[in-house]
């Protein structure tokens, strides 16, 4: 994995070449990847889906996460990226269901990792039964379901934690209920402006389809 090929860009998002996925997390070049955002409404109320980053990931391990991402290789397309969701979390979608939401730049550092992301966000709206998820136990070991309203306080600073619903893998690969009141610290720390954009962006495209 760490040999993957990945195109780089400078700061003003202009292609400079390819690098592999190791010098690029070294170095802190700056890439693309592909985020893939599930909500659904229930009742006027819309919740987001978060996954569970396996207790065996390098990096964020046992965090939750973005529904399902990953990274573009320099011989894949944006729309490559989609593999990740059945991948990940075992759902399938095509290109032409999901509502872009644009790229949105963020940087994260990690200990000796430097993450700079060109990130192409990814909305679909539909509901699902936690039944419907199968993961890839190597990447994901759960997850939650959150009232969107409700991420959004606490990324402002007006809410503490959030109450979640969903299911963790068992270490006998089994299913548990999973419902917990969860805090900042329960996820993974991407940019507080990143998390902000991307609600607001979501919300706003809500709003749209519901026009």
């Amino acid at each position: 994995m760490e040999s993957e090929k990945l195109r780089i860009f400078d700061e003003k998002g202009k292609f400079v070449g390819v690098e592999t996925r190791r010098e690029v997390h070294k170095k802190g070049y700056w890439h693309e990847t592909f985020h893939f955002w599930l909500v659904e409404r229930v009742e006027g109320v819309e919740y987001i889906y978060f996954q569970l980053r396996s207790e065996h990931k390098k990096d964020y391990p046992d965090l939750l996460d973005i529904t399902a991402a990953g990274h573009i290789l320099a011989t894949e397309t944006v729309e490559d990226g989609i593999r990740e969701v059945k991948e990940e979390i075992g759902i399938d979608v095509s290109m032409e269901e999901l509502h872009s939401l644009g790229v949105i730049p963020y940087t994260n550092v990690h200990h000796d990792l430097i993450d700079r992301e060109l990130a192409h966000v990814f909305l679909l709206v539909r509901k699902y039964d936690m039944e419907d998820f199968l993961l890839q136990p190597e990447e994901v070991s759960g997850m939650a379901r959150i009232k969107l309203d409700d991420m959004i306080l606490m990324w402002e600073g007006k809410l503490e934690q959030v109450e979640a619903t969903g299911f963790k893998m068992d270490s006998d690969g089994e299913r548990a209920e999973w419902n917990e009141p969860l805090k900042k610290e329960h996820f993974v720390q991407h940019e507080d402006h990143f998390y902000l954009k991307t609600f607001a962006r979501i919300k706003k495209a809500l709003e749209e389809s519901s026009d």
